[in-house]
């Protein structure tokens, strides 16, 4: 096993010297739903059609909701969950053998609408672009290697895949470079390989493509598991040609996770046909191609500035002087201390983002976690051993060289905005949501006690309600239409300027069902139409109110996410109680 330190020198010495094989986590990491995720999908629809149920795929996060289902499943004869025949299985199901079905329903899961590119998708379309990469190989039906050479390059890239597979063989045998090819088709197209009878055997142009570039590059295997029979019988049968991987072939895996016999099995018989090959573990996708891409020299800054997208720079922007002027009020928070640690998690297992929000919701918030090369959480030791049964490890972690450098870690600024949230809320007429971008705090219409609120109830009257003749749209996903109603919250953010740690507080309306928030665009702007200057900071002072007390409050807060705990297991932070302020110069 080589290090992926070495895989990098390797790599950046020559680049094109290596072909690339990708599964669905290097698609994961663009919003993409994995294989795993299309079963529990599927698993929803049967279900939501056979016991009439309404299932939202949000409620599908909740360890609760897929133990029912799972458990409804399993008495009705289906497969255990992680056999290998589940994919088949619902499939089948759902579609029959019905091919214009399942590209329809392909075509949805998959759209572009749901991708989101992220730097690893968008420096492998660097690599395709600049010809450091010649060749790539995906059993993925995706897009995104394609949106992501577009949006790098301004340039495109067109995949060989079923219906255009006896090119693929002309292009390599031609060198005509980059060669992009999807064994399994594209499902903007008719032909499309997806279930294990498709699978049986690899279309034969482009089978042969991969073998005539197995005898020419070195291959790095990545997001794939090596579950396909069809696709490793494939790769072993490369073993028995002439000049197989001459370069190597290096298979790369999470830290931690298991590696599948057959995997293990191609890596022992490459050696013994005298490849140089190995198990390379990684954090993720995304880094492992960061890595790649700081190591190599020479890179176009234009393309570079497109992969980065953002970078720091030093700025030095002088104040002005003391003048006449009208003090303004901001609307941010110092805050004194951040928690110092959390603690570090190891599975045997990979985890993805909805098995942490899985395990969130089903504890009701008492697990907070975030993740990019490590998972890191907030909770009960005691807690996280009894949800997870993979767990290896649990340590703590100094958070503090993340914090500092807060910039390059969003993902921690996040993590300290969703439990500065969750510190906020505790033992008030508060819930808590989070989305993509923020953290929210919202009034509780159904707690007992709303005087919290009274200082916002001379401001806005109530603090929520139903829309009135307003429902949710009808689609697949929600056959009942709903009603909808909204409620006061606060959008909260943390941020560091200047060196200095700031809790931001937004004043804003949430909407239940979130997915009706676009519909109820004309409520919001009626609802939030005069909320300028006098309004605005009235908010401000009833939303301080209502989370740190009345105004005779203290300077300084003291809050806990939790109660009791380690320093590791409960982040707690001290809050200045007054705002900011500035001076608009006259």
């Amino acid at each position: 096993m080589i290090d992926q330190y070495q895989l990098t020198s390797l790599f950046c010495s020559k680049p094109q010297q290596f072909a690339w094989f990708l599964g669905a986590g290097a698609s994961a990491v663009a919003g993409l739903p994995t294989a795993s995720d299309i079963i529990w999908d599927l698993k929803r629809r049967y279900y939501r059609r056979e016991e009439n149920q309404d299932i939202s795929r949000q409620d599908m996060q909740l360890e609760a909701v897929r133990a029912r289902v799972q458990a409804y499943m399993i008495s009705k004869g289906f497969p255990e969950e992680g056999d290998p025949g589940e994919y088949t299985t619902y499939f089948e199901k759902a579609f029959g053998d019905n091919k214009e079905l399942q590209r329809q329903y392909l075509t949805a899961i998959l759209s572009e609408n749901n991708v989101t590119l992220s730097v690893g998708n968008r420096i492998l379309g660097a690599l395709l672009a600049t010809g450091r990469t010649r060749a790539v190989f995906t059993t993925n039906f995706d897009s995104v290697a394609e949106r992501a050479v577009a949006e790098v390059s301004g340039r495109s890239i067109s995949a060989y895949h079923l219906e255009g597979a006896a090119s693929a063989n002309k292009a390599i045998s031609n060198e005509e470079f980059p060669l992009y090819c999807k064994l399994h088709g594209d499902f903007r197209y008719d032909s499309i390989k997806n279930l294990q009878s498709d699978l049986a055997a690899q279309n034969e142009d482009l089978s042969k493509s991969l073998v005539i570039a197995a005898n020419r590059f070195g291959f790095i295997v990545a997001g794939y598991s090596g579950r396909d029979e069809s696709v490793m019988q494939l790769l072993r049968s490369a073993l028995s040609t002439p000049n197989p991987f001459p370069h190597g072939l290096f298979w790369t895996g999470m830290k931690g996770s298991r590696i599948l016999p057959a995997v293990e099995q191609l890596i022992e018989d490459a050696k013994r046909a005298g490849v140089g090959a190995s198990f390379v573990e990684i954090q993720t996708f995304d880094a492992l191609m960061l890595r790649l891409w700081r190591n190599l020299d020479d890179k176009d800054p234009i393309i570079d500035a497109k992969v980065r997208k953002s970078y720091q720079a030093e700025v030095s922007i002088p104040l002005p002087s003391v003048g006449k002027g009208l003090i303004v009020r901001m609307n941010a928070l110092p805050i004194l201390s951040l928690p110092g640690e959390c603690q570090s998690l190891i599975f045997r297992n990979p985890k993805e983002w909805t098995d942490l929000r899985a395990a969130t919701g089903a504890t009701e918030g008492k697990l907070i976690f975030t993740k990019s090369d490590t998972i890191f959480c907030w909770g009960q030791e005691a807690l996280i051993r009894s949800h997870f049964e993979d767990l290896v490890s649990i340590s703590p972690y100094d958070l503090s060289q993340e914090i500092a450098d807060i910039g390059n870690h969003l993902h921690i600024k996040g993590f300290l905005g969703e439990a500065i949230c969750r510190a906020l809320a505790r033992g008030k007429p508060l819930l808590t949501r989070k989305t993509k971008t923020a953290s929210y705090l919202i009034s509780d219409r159904h707690h007992s006690d709303q005087s919290a609120f009274d200082a916002m109830h001379e401001i806005v009257g109530t603090t929520s309600g139903q829309i009135e003749g307003m429902l949710t749209r009808v689609d697949e996903d929600h056959p009942y239409p709903e009603k909808v109603h909204w409620a006061e919250a606060v959008r909260v953010s943390f941020d560091i300027i200047d060196g200095r740690a700031w809790l931001l507080l937004d004043p804003d309306v949430w909407i239940w069902p979130p997915r009706a928030r676009k519909d109820a665009a004309a409520f919001l702007d009626e609802r939030r139409g005069n909320r300028y200057n006098k309004t605005y900071n009235a908010l401000i002072e009833a939303w301080l109110s209502a989370l740190l007390g009345n105004s005779e409050r203290k300077a300084e807060i003291n809050i806990s996410a939790y109660e009791g705990g380690t320093v590791a297991e409960t982040p707690s932070f001290s809050i200045g109680a007054r705002t900011a302020y500035t001076r608009a110069l006259a």
